[in-house]
């Protein structure tokens, strides 16, 4: 393989930008353009983007990506988006999901919770679809947002003509095709794979008030389903090859999730010293905004709080396990905004033209006052400081998104110090999180010996080392910084049959990566802390229900008369 010069195109549509990378058949970046993309968030929980200003920035980053090289040696295009749901009207136009009225939002972004009552009406059903995701459905899947629309915005419900997941919006405008990925449908959408009692089924559309897709056989969600790897439409459009300055039929992939485009990009990587292992022994880490930690198996293995297994829905012919953070990136950035300290910090950044990102300044300053105190690391700084870090609800393994943060330890104390103390205890939260989804996947029968990182927080050597250390596994962090990217590209090189399959071609263009092994000396600490985050999720469960008994309806009417009186 890699006989001849070939590229291939790799398009990542995450959550705040739109990338694209020219590819090489051996998995090498040689070009890389972002742009960001404008979120609307109006209303609580409700996080809101726009379909065509994202393809036109789609258009923008290839174009870049490709301007210095001969379109005949580019071989195939692979997208990859966050499972968003995007609304089109009959004539494939935007159709608003905003209760702004804003006929530009039309996408109902992953992150989006404005469904979690609706969610909870599914899982009241009970059916036998939610086995594959936990066994308790997420508002940030599909099903829940649609319940939305239609009980919300009946009049926007009665105009729609087409439902994508944003990845298969893509591969749609890319080649005109409504072909839908597998991924998409198996993960997000309760499509269930296989030819017996496979598909679509009825009596869970019905039972949740859709029957109106089933009654329409499906067309507004797709009927026509294909692999990651396969080959969409006819390649890619006249109408696309015009706007994006390329040769019309292009192979063009079905499309992936960018969790699972980035689980692709790593899960293959090798580190020289590392034993020799299976591709099923791994577990990737995708962890940017959020986290996916994402599982791959011969043969399916059903965990609650996880969602999956989904068949060949990452790579084809093995089941793939979902479990992830809701927040992680975004919980760091909101941990380190809100604390008083950082602004001043910031200032003295920008005073000194520091443009470092401002975690390596804290984990700079976190190893200062290690040596300080002359302490062998610095996770014993916060020996009685403690994050719950489920600020936006716990996808895995509680699976319930009412869950909230917690910190035990405050004090009256507002200095860069106790910057620096919440950072490095929610870094060991995110961690013991981790530990606590791997737990729950390994008592189910999984097997897991390395951790494979890749997204911006792979880049925080103090968030990588702290899982390693706290979850007692090693740890490959891939050479190239562009994993996703290369995920959509594998898929993209499989769908031009460059590489016989999917498999072969992460073989050939994951890569290789740096070992990273644990550190034991503060192995008893950290079991001793993570005893303490189980005893905060305890805590918060029992707190709830506290409160459940005391606020019922006759506690708040009653209290309703005292106020009147």
């Amino acid at each position: 393989m890699c006989s001849e010069k070939a590229y291939f195109i790799g398009v990542d549509v995450g959550t705040q930008s739109v990338r694209a990378g020219l590819v090489t058949c051996h998995g090498e970046v040689v070009e890389v353009s972002s742009l960001p993309i404008r979120t609307s968030n109006p209303f609580s929980n409700m996080y809101e983007q726009s379909s065509d200003e994202i393809w036109a920035l789609c258009i923008q980053v290839i174009k870049t990506v490709t301007k210095n090289v001969d379109n005949s040696l580019i071989k195939g295009i692979g997208f990859d988006a966050t499972c968003s749901l995007v609304a089109l009207d009959r004539d494939f136009q935007s159709l608003s999901v905003s209760k702004t009225g804003d006929t530009k939002q039309n996408i109902m972004l992953w992150m989006d919770h404005r469904a979690t009552e609706e969610a909870s009406f599914i899982n009241s059903k009970k059916n036998k679809v939610l086995k594959y995701v936990g066994n308790i459905i997420s508002p940030e899947m599909e099903p829940p947002k649609l319940v939305w629309l239609k009980k919300n915005l009946p009049n926007q419900w009665a105009k729609a003509g087409h439902f994508f997941d944003l990845p298969d919006y893509l591969t749609w405008k890319a080649t005109g095709s409504l072909q839908r990925s597998l991924c998409s449908l198996g993960c997000k959408w309760t499509y269930v794979p296989g030819s017996e009692c496979g598909g679509w089924q009825d009596d869970f559309w019905t039972e949740i008030g859709l029957g109106d897709l089933v009654e329409e056989k499906y067309v507004k969600i797709g009927t026509d389903v294909l692999l990651p790897g396969e080959a969409c439409g006819n390649g890619l459009s006249i109408e696309a090859a015009n706007e994006l300055g390329l040769i019309p039929g292009i192979p063009v992939s079905a499309s992936i999730i960018d969790a699972h485009s980035g689980g692709l990009g790593v899960l293959a990587c090798t580190a020289s010293e590392e034993k020799v292992q299976t591709l099923d022994d791994r577990m990737a880490l995708i962890s940017g905004t959020s986290t996916c930690h994402m599982k791959i198996s011969k043969n399916p293995i059903f965990t609650p709080g996880v969602w999956g297994p989904y068949y060949s829905a990452m790579v084809p012919n093995y089941w793939c396990s979902e479990a992830g953070q809701s927040a992680a990136g975004s919980l760091l950035d909101h941990v380190i905004n809100t604390h008083s300290a950082s602004i001043a910090l910031k200032e003295e950044m920008l005073a000194n033209k520091d443009s470092r990102h401002i975690t390596d300044v804290l984990n700079e300053y976190a190893e200062e006052l290690k040596k300080s105190r002359d302490l062998p690391s610095v996770s014993l700084l916060v020996s009685d400081y403690h994050v719950y870090p489920d600020y936006h609800g716990n996808r895995s393994p509680v699976a319930n998104p009412d869950m909230k943060g917690m910190i035990c330890g405050l004090s009256l104390s507002s200095d860069r110090e106790d910057l620096v103390k919440v950072y490095i205890s929610t870094v060991q939260a995110l961690a013991y999180s981790t530990k606590h989804i791997i737990n729950a996947l390994e008592e189910k029968g999984h097997v897991i010996k390395t951790l494979l990182f890749c997204g911006g927080l792979s880049k925080n050597y103090l968030y990588v080392q702290l899982h390693a250390d706290i979850i007692g596994l090693q740890v490959i962090i891939p050479e190239t910084k562009e994993p996703v990217l290369v995920g959509s590209a594998i898929l993209a090189a499989s769908a031009a049959k460059y590489y016989h399959s999917v498999e072969e071609a992460m073989s050939f263009m994951c890569g290789k990566g740096k070992l990273i092994e644990s550190c034991t000396h503060d192995k008893i600490f950290h079991e001793k802390k993570y005893k303490v985050f189980l005893t905060l999720l305890k805590c918060q469960e029992e707190v709830r229900k506290i409160m459940e008994k005391q606020y019922n309806s006759q506690d708040i009417s009653s209290q309703k008369e005292s106020f009147t009186a």
